[in-house]
């Protein structure tokens, strides 16, 4: 109990401060599947390179779309990542019930 304790705090504070990264490490490996497939010697790398290029690409938005103001990343990353979601519990449920 201390561990799973002590775990959670841990992971409160990395959450706490690296909060955008969270939705990237939970989207860009469907991304990554749905565009190269399940073959992890391919997915995994491109993975890691895809992750980091959509956040580059997130931070280099949030910075410049109301320039001098920044936005935060994590708004950028949960407002892709939110429709993104949707879009895939959606598409999964639907082709199980035949209308995709």
């Amino acid at each position: 109990r201390i561990l799973f304790f002590a775990t959670s705090l841990m992971v409160g504070g990395v959450v706490a401060i690296c909060g955008p990264i969270g939705f990237v490490g939970m989207m860009v490996p469907h991304i990554c599947r749905l565009l190269i497939g399940a073959d992890h010697r391919y997915l995994t790398p491109a993975t890691l390179l895809f992750g980091g290029i959509f956040l580059t690409l997130c931070d280099m938005l949030a910075r410049t779309l109301i320039a001098p103001a920044e936005i935060p990343v994590g708004i950028i990353t949960a407002l892709l990542g939110g429709p993104f979601f949707v879009w895939l519990l959606l598409g999964k449920s639907a082709s199980k019930r035949g209308i995709i």
